[in-house]
């Protein structure tokens, strides 16, 4: 048998999905692999978000590497600094940090030779055969477009920059948003403040999830019997990734209809006054959103000291905000819990491909990609959480680990000299994605009466439109013939 080809790899990000790469792609014998981080510490989401009542919305035991089992998550859902330990300990364990270099945001790739040049802020990093992008999809935090946001007086900032030098004591507080961090702040925080007033555009559903602690005694039992972890990791996919994935996409109807019921139920039985439940009753699917999992938000916004507002937003002013209504609720402290683009990917840099074409240019009427993976034109680019992929109440780290092994078997064609570049063709790529505009109007995002960070600018839903099991079997190996011949 011939020997492999040498190869390096390039990682962009050193979040959860660029550190699982850096490790398997060493761990397959691949001795140059360099990750490039655009900050000075790896966590990618987990690092940048600190706001007070963080947590994950997937089960902690599901919401792993499936080859860094952890028996000990402290609650049924994670709070975010763990999952944020937990990524450095598999880092460390595995020695990534050697790979990777920090303050290294990448703002150029450009494909020569059949070979791609990495220029970051540090300036020019050579050249590598692979650049895989783990740059994730929630960094980029999106503000508001409200008059008069610069003139408000008191500390103002994103959820995604905490503030922590700003104690809530004691403050009137403004949550701008009602998604799953406006939602889990107002938990955290309500019992602190003297005065919360959550501005309301759209009423969101709210699948009511306890999150309990987990017993010692059960670590120690996981500790002891980690197939049982491996037990539990296939059963809450089954019922996370593949049942709430079938009953979304339109494949079981009877799931979303509990799901529906359910959320439905919270509501009824967790809201009391008739006039606040009637606010807070969305008039679309359950689903069609992101789905909140919270036991908190509930009993949060009926507090004494907690305003549900519904009233349009008029402006912003320096002692607080302005409603429609002509009322101006007075804050000290007004946090934007306004998300963040989903859509951009890798806009920050300029990557230029076969004959010059940029990937902006590519996509300037959406993104898309073969199989959520790669772009014709742009050879040895590959990418986790690529267009399409799927997105909202999955694990992502279960999502990245499917794509990256379908990626290590794209690598290893280019290794084996079976393909001197993999690109996929190009009448093929556009065949998978009028496929998925053809599935797109079966699911619940498209057809459930809302409107979600799902959508790009051009109406199109960016996620993924069939099953899970459809996703797995798609990128379980690649078919050559959809690729261009070496």
């Amino acid at each position: 048998m011939a020997d492999k080809r040498e190869l390096s790899v390039a990682i962009i990000g050193a979040g959860a999905g660029g550190i699982m790469s850096a490790i398997k792609l060493r761990d397959s014998g691949i001795k140059k692999v360099v990750l490039f981080e655009k900050a000075a510490d790896l966590g990618g989401t987990w690092r940048d978000n600190t706001y007070p009542g963080l947590v994950c919305d997937v089960p902690s035991h599901l919401y792993r590497f499936s080859f860094a089992p952890n028996p000990d998550w402290s609650q049924t859902f994670s709070p975010g600094s763990e999952i944020y330990a937990y990524v450095r300990k598999v880092a460390e364990d595995n020695n990534a940090e050697e790979m990777i270099r920090y303050n290294s945001e990448v703002t150029k790739l450009e494909y020569n030779n059949k070979r791609w040049r990495v220029t970051t802020t540090q300036g020019d990093q050579g050249e590598f055969d692979v650049v895989v992008s783990a740059v994730g999809i929630l960094h980029h935090p999106v503000y508001p477009d409200i008059p008069g946001l610069d003139s408000f007086k008191g500390d103002c900032f994103h959820s995604a920059r905490w503030n922590h030098d700003v104690s809530l004591k004691g403050k009137r507080v403004g949550i701008i948003g009602t998604g799953s961090t406006a939602v889990q702040i107002v938990g955290a925080i309500v019992d602190d403040v003297a005065h919360l007033s959550m501005f309301q555009r759209t009423p969101q559903w709210v699948m009511n999830a306890p999150n309990l602690p987990v017993a010692e005694e059960d670590k120690a039992h996981y500790r002891a019997h980690p197939e049982e972890m491996s037990a539990m990791y296939d059963q809450l996919a089954a019922t996370m990734n593949h049942g709430f994935a079938a009953a979304i996409v339109g494949d079981n109807a009877m799931a979303l209809e509990k799901i529906q019921e359910g959320c439905q139920q919270s509501l009824d039985q967790g809201v009391q006054d008739p006039e606040l439940r009637a606010k807070l009753q969305p008039d679309y699917s359950a689903g069609c959103k992101r789905l909140i999992m919270s036991d908190r938000f509930y009993p949060a916004i009926q507090k004494p000291n907690a305003e549900l507002v519904t009233d349009a937003i008029e402006s912003i002013e320096p002692e607080g905000v302005r409603t429609r209504d002509g009322r101006l609720h007075a804050l000290d402290v007004l946090v934007l819990c306004t998300g963040f683009d989903p859509h951009r990917f890798l806009a920050d840099a300029e990557v230029v491909g076969r004959n010059g074409q940029t990937l902006n240019e590519a996509w300037s009427q959406g993104n898309y990609a073969y199989k959520t993976i790669c772009v014709p034109n742009f050879p040895n680019l590959f990418f986790l959480g690529g267009p399409n992929s799927p997105i909202g109440n999955f694990s992502y780290l279960m999502t990245a680990e499917r794509q990256f092994g379908y990626i290590e078997k794209l690598i290893g064609l280019l290794r084996e000299g079976k393909l001197e570049e993999v690109t996929p063709k190009a009448d093929v790529t556009a065949a998978f994605n009028q496929s998925i505009k053809d599935a797109m109007p079966q699911t619940v995002w498209a057809s459930g009466g809302c409107q979600s960070w799902y959508y790009d600018r051009f109406g199109n839903v960016a996620s993924w439109p069939w099953t899970f099991a459809k996703f797995e079997e798609d990128l379980s190996a690649p078919a050559l013939q959809d690729f261009e011949a070496a």
